[in-house]
């Protein structure tokens, strides 16, 4: 019998749902919805005299939190997200609102991470020559650059090969090979890391590079704890000469925080080789175990100049908890591959003011010609990036969107669907990939444009976690891209005005719900 098909496992990943749903924002706003109705049957029953001033003491706060929104430094969905909030359950909303604004328990992570930034500006130098080739200047990709770089930690490359990988199962199995080549270091920074065929295969390799003298490193992010493994895990592996740490770790103590996950996926052996894309390490994302169907992923490899920029963000987070950081992996350039086109990694910092994600998918689809074909596993837009993609397929691009048939989470799943009216009649082609689940996060533009990486289309990849992508201009795998994209729409199930009339009852009432709190989500 499978051990995640016993009893004693699904009960305990029962409480795991439920650990993580207390330290989601959701959680604590449902707890303090609940306080509220609670204390107006109180005050109803001794105070039913006084209940009418209540009312008007209300009301006047309402009028005054409305001000105050329109006036703070906020996106305007999140803004119409809190007034709605606040006009309902007017106690609970501004409590959880002014937790939110706080900053409580990320400012010395933020200082952190300003810090490593400052340190590490002057490492990476952008070559201006590159910026100047015709091509780019012509396809405005060098202001896109110069937007991407003004941390001074995403430089263009030449010289960088890219190899795309259309499966999780594709990624693994290089992965392991790239692996065995390690001579020097092996840094990996996953979202999830689970215990099964696929993370032990990898951590068999780890320990015998780390006996040889390999320097081996691992995060993950805190919310494995309550998810796949145990607080003593970075001890366990410590063991076998693998040093490791978990990312934000959960504590008693409530913090905005826990609300900025790692959800980025970076894999860097020597310098030389990277990994990144939608795969983390557990068996669903090599379909050795089945979870919501088929699970449709992508990857990509890079060898060449550009592996420096990964190695830099990888530190940037490791060093946060180091006392004394050290940069040297990233202070000896890549050696040059040969290789077309160009490639600029990137990072997404929540603890930042920029939306570097949502700013270069939304420069794609602004500049874009003839196409611009997508996957993601969620739909989840702030009115800026639907307006996006709307206004590129009003004006005769061909826009596709590729998203799972089968749902991992069916409050977002309902979400979704609450755009599809939108989107199609504004002439975006949608998709349903009809085998399962599809994880992949690619952009693939007019045969010259691409980016593989982590970040979903909601709120959480593009506000509220910290990301990473690779942008390729010209290079040979973007024919591969847009290759793999046509052979999976050639199993989705197209979406039109009939299929969303007919759409069940329950998922149209959820998704008109669940936009009330979309950017809580």
């Amino acid at each position: 019998m499978n051990p995640k098909d016993d009893p004693l496992h699904l009960i305990s990943k029962r409480k795991k749902g439920l650990l993580r749903l207390i330290f989601s924002r959701i959680g604590l706003m449902v707890l303090l919805i609940l306080l509220q109705l609670n204390l107006l049957l109180v005050f109803f029953h001794w105070f039913s005299d006084y209940f009418k001033w209540y009312a008007v003491a209300q009301a006047l706060f309402s009028v005054f939190m409305v001000l105050y929104l329109f006036n703070c430094d906020m996106d305007a969905t999140g803004k119409l997200t809190w007034l709605n909030l606040i006009m309902l359950f007017p106690i609970p909303a501004t409590i959880m609102l002014r937790f939110t604004m706080s900053n409580l328990g990320h400012r010395t992570v933020k200082a952190l991470v300003e810090k490593g930034i400052n340190e590490t500006k002057t490492l990476l130098k952008q070559d201006e020559e590159v910026l100047r080739e015709p091509e780019l200047i012509t396809s405005g990709t060098d202001d896109l650059c110069r937007y991407a770089g003004r941390s001074g930690c995403f430089p263009i490359y030449r010289n960088t090969q890219a190899v795309y990988f259309p499966s999780g199962e594709e990624k693994f199995a290089a992965l392991l090979e790239e692996l065995k080549k390690a001579e020097k270091f092996i840094y990996m920074e996953y979202f999830i890391i689970d215990e099964g065929l696929m993370w032990g295969s990898i951590l068999k390799i780890l320990a015998e590079k780390a006996a040889q003298g390999v320097d081996v490193r691992v995060m993950y992010d805190g919310m494995c704890e309550i998810s796949t493994l145990s607080a003593d895990y970075p001890k366990r592996m410590e063991k076998l000469g693998i040093r490791c740490k978990a990312f934000s770790p959960l504590s008693p103590f409530i913090s905005t925080h826990y609300n900025y996950r790692d959800h980025r996926k970076i894999l860097v052996i020597d310098g030389k080789t990277v990994f990144t894309g939608g795969v983390n390490l557990a068996d669903e994302y090599i379909n050795h175990i089945e979870r919501f169907g088929h699970w449709k992923d992508t990857a990509v490899m890079l060898k060449g100049e550009a592996v420096t920029s990964f190695t830099l963000m990888f530190l940037q987070r490791w060093n946060i908890s180091e006392k004394e950081p050290d940069w040297k992996a990233c202070s000896v350039p890549a050696q040059p591959v040969k290789a077309e086109g160009y490639v600029m990694p990137y990072g997404d910092c929540p603890l930042d003011d920029d939306k570097v994600g949502e700013m270069i998918y939304m420069d794609i689809l602004n500049r874009a010609k003839s196409y611009v074909h997508i996957m993601t596993p969620y739909l989840i837009l702030d009115n800026e990036l639907e307006t996006a993609l709307k206004f590129a397929a009003e004006r005769g691009v061909d826009v596709r969107i590729i998203l799972p048939g089968i749902p991992d989470k069916k409050a977002a799943y309902a979400l979704a669907k609450g755009h599809y009216r939108s989107l199609t009649r504004a002439g975006v082609k949608l998709y349903e990939y009809t085998p399962g689940f599809v994880h992949a996060k690619i952009f693939v533009s007019d045969d010259e444009k691409g980016v593989v990486g982590t970040i979903n289309l909601d709120y959480r990849s593009l506000y509220h976690h910290f990301e990473c992508a690779a942008y390729l201009y010209r290079t040979d795998c973007i024919a591969d891209m847009e290759s793999d994209f046509q052979k999976t729409l050639e199993q989705c199930r197209p979406v039109t005005e009939e299929s969303i009339q007919k759409e069940k009852f329950s998922y149209k009432v959820v998704g008109g719900l669940m936009k009330l709190i979309a950017p809580l989500m």
